[in-house]
Order: C-alpha cells, then structure tokens, then sequence
C-alpha cells in the first residue's frame, strides 16, 4: 500500500488546481492504484461537487460530469435524442458499475492493455516512457488498428465515448484560469511519440460538463462485437447516426470503437456516405475508406474485415430505423 493524501472538495472553485487526481465513482483510478499503476500523492473527493444534472441546452443536453453512466442511459433526453448514446451506455461494464463510474470519468478511462496494467511487464510506453511497446511483439488480438504509431498500439476501450464523439460532443473543462471548451475527438491524444501524454487535459483541470448538440437525426445506433455478451470491451463497435432524405444520405456520423487508439470518428467514411443513396453498396464503400488506413499486426488483422461489416449493418440499422445486435457478424 502506498500512503496518499485524501482530501474532499465542497465546491469547484476549491477542487480546481489540485495536485495529483480527482475521485469520482473510482471504478477506474481505484483499480489502477491497486495495480500499482496509479500512484498519486493526493487524491481529491469530488463526488459532493453539484455536477449530475442532465439538462436541455441550447437545442441539445448537458451532461454533468458526475452524472452516472446508469443515470444517463435511463435520462428521457438520452432515450428520445440520443439513442446510440443510451445503447453504448448499457453495452459497456456492468449494471453496478454503471450505477457508479461518472461520465467524465468514462471519458478519462485508460486502456486495460495488459502491458500497461501488469508492472511485472517492464516494456510499456504509456506506463514507462521510454520503455519500448510489449504489445507489438507480444500478445495484442485486442489491440488497435487505427492511430497506432512504433510507440503504442493501445486500444481506448470506452464505449461510451465512441456515441459521444459521433454526436460531436463537447467537453467543458474548468481550471483556475476559468472554463474553456474541447471537442471531445480532439481530446483524446494520439499516441505518436508520447503514448503516456494521453488527453489535452491541464493540470489540474476538471471536467465538469458534456454538452451534446442537437443530433442530425432522431435514430441512432450503436452496434459492439465481443467475445462474449456482456461484461466485456469491444472487439469492434460502429456508433452510426444517419439522416436519409429521398433515399439520399444528406448528412452521416460515424466513429469506431474497439479498434482506434481513441475513440475513432471517421471523416472518411462520413465523406463516403454524404450526397450518395442510401444503398448497402454505398456503405460498403465507407466502410473501406474508413479502414484504409488500417495498420494490423497479425494477431488483430482480422478486425479489419470485421469492422467493414459492423460498419454496413450499423449504416443499414441506423437507415431503417431498427435495433441492431452482432449476431452472425464475425
């Protein structure tokens, strides 16, 4: 056990600026310090902070950064505007833990690589810069494809954050210096050279808000393949919001999980699918241009035609307006 500091804010104003790591449902940060992963000198309680509101704003929702993932996926503004959101919420962790992990803790969680969690592994980047990548060489089937660099193949394993990002959510970040506002795909950092620098997150800034806007169409859908069917991360997973007009894409939202080193919004695919029919043909064609730059290890090479085919049912489920599931997938 090693000694840390516990303090406990009562307002924002004195959580803001404080060293080490804040604590919310702890479903994350616990876990890690008890792996010797985390080891924070202080850690703030902030669960007191009046940050769980889940209201309307401005056409769309804001989200309290406290909020519960359970307490959002059964929020009537999720169920009847955000519906890929609400799905990504109940696929992900279990009932319990979704009764406590807060958003804004979702949104930081990090990778369950096993080289990161297991210090017995010496070789991980992310844990120890510097120290070079286990995974590449090592066992890495559930490893990323895309935004991979020669210092880290870590997968984000966050379903939620793969619904938010498709709805373009933003992030408000408070600091002493005041607030200020991040896409939330902006603020997850590619791993490039510096695999340990995960998110464009201040020191001590916290995150106290989710700000969806008004979604570009009412049907949404999350679509997760897993090894198994429930308590389990990502093997792929397509959050896809489309709005069809004439038989006509007018206007599309597709991010990945499961297979990015953060959660994937794919420009490429969205480009592919805007201005063209509303055909399966059409989603065939923006799930290759969303996987062309794909980089596979031999272990993970089979997520690439995998995710092509998550992609086309999410696009059709998300089209006809029906659940989808990943049934006859792999």
């Amino acid at each position: 056990m090693r000694p840390f500091e516990y303090t406990r804010a009562t307002d924002v104003a004195g959580a803001v600026g404080q060293p080490g790591r804040f604590l919310a449902g702890g479903t994350t940060l616990i876990d890690l310090m008890k792996l010797d992963v985390e080891r924070p000198a202080q850690v703030t309680d902030i669960t007191a902070l009046p940050l769980a509101e889940i209201v309307e704003h401005e056409g769309g929702v804001r989200i309290g950064s406290l909020a519960t993932m359970a307490q959002v996926a059964e929020h009537a503004l999720i169920t009847s505007r955000y519906p890929a959101l609400r799905n990504a919420l109940l696929a992900g962790a279990s009932q319990q833990i979704r009764n406590m992990a807060s958003m804004g803790g979702n949104v930081m969680q990090r990778t369950r690589c096993p080289y990161f969690r297991d210090t017995a592994f010496p070789a991980c980047n992310k844990r120890e810069p510097g120290s070079g990548c286990g995974a590449i060489a090592g066992h890495h089937r559930k490893q990323a494809i895309l935004g991979t660099s020669d210092a880290c193949i870590a997968l984000h394993a966050s379903d939620a954050s793969v619904a938010l990002v498709a709805y373009d959510a933003v992030l408000t970040l408070t600091g002493q210096a005041g607030e200020r506002e991040v896409a939330l795909r902006d603020f997850n950092l590619l791993p490039g050279d510096t695999p340990h620098l995960e998110h464009d997150l201040h020191e001590g800034e916290l995150i106290t808000a989710i700000t969806l806007p008004a979604p570009i169409a009412g049907h949404g859908v999350y679509l997760k393949v897993r090894d198994r069917e429930s308590y389990e991360f990502a093997l792929s997973s397509c959050a896809a919001v489309l709005d069809v007009q004439d038989e006509v894409v007018k206007a599309a939202r597709v991010a990945l999980g499961g297979v990015g080193t953060k959660p994937w919004r794919s420009d490429e695919a969205e480009a592919a699918l805007t201005g063209q029919p509303a055909t399966r043909e059409t989603y065939e064609a923006a799930a290759r241009a969303a996987l062309a730059g794909a980089e596979p290890l031999p272990q993970n090479a089979f997520k690439v035609p995998l995710t092509a085919r998550v992609i086309v049912r999410a696009l059709l489920a998300a089209q006809s307006g029906e659940a989808a599931d990943g049934k006859g997938i792999a």
